[in-house]
């Protein structure tokens, strides 16, 4: 058996490398190739069901810190009929940022019933790499937030309340 205070300074040995690993797995994230950064993202079909039409988009689904962590950063386009959904493991107020992004967002941000509690036009910085960044945080508590090109849900009349329907690709 071990004690206690032996299995504590185990960890406390450990540690320093646990904590270079996390800017590591970040670094990696980051610097992948945009075909190999895709792989990261699992794929789904969203709907937005706005006042008198269906809007269906193809979504990439980030679920993993690592794949919420890369975002859409350095795509340079994004097709009107998709986005990115970011899939969280509780619901709170959320921050996001355009750090690395080069094509103007909005984002929807949406409560465990699956509807939209909060959008907001993400604009990308004067230097996507150095900043200054502005923080978009949810007004609402929220366990998902949906990226797409800006304007899409002021062109569908979405809003706070349009519900989603969202169906994964496994």
């Amino acid at each position: 058996m071990v004690s206690s205070s032996c299995y504590v300074e185990q960890v406390m040995r450990r540690l320093p490398s646990r904590l270079l690993m996390a800017p590591l797995v970040l670094l990696v994230a980051l610097t992948l190739p945009a075909g190999a950064a895709e792989s990261l993202f699992k794929k789904g079909t969203l709907t937005l069901l706005a006042p008198g039409k269906r809007v269906v988009l193809e979504v990439e689904v980030a679920d993993t810190p690592e794949a919420r962590a890369r975002g859409l950063m350095l795509r340079r386009s994004l097709p009107d009929t998709a986005g990115m959904l970011f899939v969280f493991e509780e619901e709170q107020r959320w921050g996001f940022w355009m750090k690395n992004t080069l094509i103007p967002l909005s984002i929807a941000f949406i409560d465990r019933y699956w509807k939209i509690v909060d959008i907001q036009d993400m604009t990308v910085a004067p230097n996507p790499q150095e900043g200054p960044f502005t923080i978009y945080e949810s007004r609402a508590p929220a366990r998902y937030a949906l990226e797409v090109r800006q304007g899409l849900f002021r062109r569908y009349n979405a809003g706070i309340g349009t519900r989603i329907l969202f169906r994964r690709h496994d």
